[in-house]
């Protein structure tokens, strides 16, 4: 009888490295956003940000409440019950609405306090409930140890849309690169939009989004952060060159095709 391949590593502890890999990028992030958010002034909290409707103050109170919301999802994972990431729709969207208009100091430690309980909590899960079954608030379920990535993608998206200085050209290369091929396979083959090639110029990277039917019409070349930050709703093409039949387009930003929301 021949042995298994005793050193390949077990679901659980694939599922384990993988959100630690995601935890260290995570604590980097948050470090940036709580030195962005000391540097704030104070007035600036009831500002617009890049967010349709949302002040400053509602970023950061969404930002606070999601980290909470996750811890949600971690005690479940670790206890094995089904958790509701927030007690319901219109919880979540009170406690953004009341906790907009807070200073600056109780904004702050918020953040900061928020992101302490989810460290803690990621911290006490063993192998094993990395590997569980936990459901966002939209209904979709997916495995325990996408949950930190998931806060690193709130932490990041956020906090450019803070609209405080940090742009989608400090995103880490390795999440925007990551988040890059994400958001390009969930747009492979959408229907009714047009075709584009992406090529990512800095790491070589290629994806194709829209619909199948024949080639793409469009190319869009650029860096990986420039690519994601379109994709992600964050920029409407800057930075980018727009190709079609070989020729470049004067502006990248009216010749790119309107995304559907990331929902």
């Amino acid at each position: 009888m021949t042995d298994t391949d005793s050193s390949a590593p077990s679901a659980p502890e694939v599922a384990a490295r993988a959100a630690a890999t995601s935890l260290a990028l995570l604590a980097a992030s948050t470090d940036r956003l709580l030195r962005t958010v000391t540097a704030l002034d104070p007035q600036a909290l009831a500002g617009p940000s890049a967010l349709p409707g949302w002040t400053r103050g509602h970023v950061l109170a969404h930002i606070a409440r999601n980290a909470d919301s996750l811890v949600n999802l971690l005690d479940g994972a670790r206890t094995g019950t089904d958790i509701p990431q927030y007690a319901t729709p219109e919880t979540r969207d009170r406690d953004i609405e009341t906790g907009a208009p807070r200073p600056l100091d109780v904004q702050l430690a918020d953040i900061r306090d928020s992101a302490v309980r989810f460290t803690a909590a990621a911290a006490e899960l063993g192998e094993k409930a990395w590997t569980a079954e936990v459901r966002h608030r939209s209904g979709i379920t997916f495995e325990a140890s996408e949950i930190p990535w998931k806060r690193l993608m709130e932490v990041e998206y956020h906090h450019v849309d803070l609209d405080a200085g940090h742009t989608p050209a400090h995103w880490p290369e390795e999440f925007a690169t990551a988040e890059f091929r994400r958001l390009a396979a969930r747009l492979d083959g959408a229907p009714g939009l047009p075709a584009v090639q992406l090529v990512a110029d800095d790491t070589e990277d290629r994806a194709r989004i829209g619909d199948r039917d024949g080639g793409p019409a469009l190319t869009a070349e650029g860096p990986v952060r420039a690519l994601t930050a379109w994709l992600s709703g964050r920029s409407a093409g800057d930075g980018l060159q727009v190709h079609q039949d070989g020729r470049q387009l004067a502006d990248a930003r009216t010749a790119l095709p309107e995304l559907p929301p990331l929902g």
